[in-house]
């Protein structure tokens, strides 16, 4: 059984912790936070030379990996296991959020958004979990986002591949808790990093940092719900899937949110796309 699997609701300390997407952001935070508690966090990022800075900063290893490649999560977990020892938690964090009218989204930009975003989330859940059951417990974090719960104009394929990062966390949880592995999610409002870069916010726009999402991290790893927003009181959008779709309209319109996601300064937003794109953009194409 992996250490202190069974005291999963207690604390992380001694734990051995693994974070997708973790050179930069939410992912990079959260490694910070977890590894101040006394975890031993390892690190995946596609980004080679971030990751080199980011363990330099950490004082722990971290390893490049492509999470839409199963080969490469194979072998990201094995240089975890090899590095720290058995994988108690695994951090499904890697993740890209497109933004703009669905009628311009260039087909690849789609893809790679649901293989980013979808299916990086369970091929990490699906190989982690098979470790975990061998071994009699561990915990899957899935980073989710109130936009799984809340569809708004111009995040359309963020939505789908969100709301679908939900749903699956949900039923994975219940076929493998008999087996001692819990997989839960963490679902942040829009966070302050290049996620929402050129995107032009107001005052009805909630906002959270890296460090309130880490925060979150550490205590669904310690407690024991299944569903948790950041912050707190955006949990209403759990309910939206019950709301008359006039209401729902109505709300987008008074708080601006209808058009919020619609367009973006291409400028300002130019380094984060070519994270979203996998290469340099033209400006403001998607």
């Amino acid at each position: 059984m992996p250490r202190n699997t069974k005291k999963s609701t207690t604390d992380v300390r001694g734990l051995v912790i693994a974070i997708t997407g973790a050179a930069r952001g939410i992912g990079f935070e959260t490694a910070k936070t977890l590894q101040d508690r006394g975890a031993t966090v390892v690190i995946g990022d596609i980004d080679s030379d971030a990751v080199g800075k980011a363990t330099a900063d950490l004082g722990h290893d971290g390893f490049e990996v492509d999470v839409t490649d199963p080969t490469s999560f194979e072998k990201f977990l094995d240089e975890v296991e090899a590095s720290a020892g058995p994988i108690d938690v695994l951090i499904n964090n890697a993740g890209i959020m497109p933004t703009g009218p669905l009628l311009n989204y260039d087909i690849n930009v789609v893809r790679r958004n649901f293989d980013i975003d979808l299916l990086g989330v369970v091929i990490g859940t699906q190989l982690a979990a098979k470790r975990m059951v061998a071994r009699g417990g561990g915990q899957v974090i899935n980073i989710g986002s109130i936009a799984g719960r809340l569809a708004v104009p111009g995040l359309t394929i963020y939505n789908g591949a969100k709301a679908g990062v939900i749903a699956f966390s949900e039923a994975a949880d219940a076929e493998l808790a008999d087996s001692g592995v819990r997989v839960k999610t963490v679902n942040p409002t829009f966070t302050q990093t290049g996620l929402i870069s050129g995107i032009k916010t107001n005052k009805f726009t909630q906002t959270v940092t890296p460090a309130q999402v880490a925060a979150q991290v550490l205590a669904s790893i310690e407690g024991d719900k299944m569903h948790a927003t950041v912050p707190k009181s955006v949990s209403w959008v759990h309910a939206t899937g019950i709301m008359p779709r006039s209401m729902k309209r109505a709300s987008l319109r008074m708080t601006g949110m209808d058009k919020l996601f619609m367009s973006y300064d291409a400028t300002a937003r130019a380094e984060y796309l070519k994270r979203v794109n996998g290469n340099p953009t033209p400006s403001g194409k998607l």
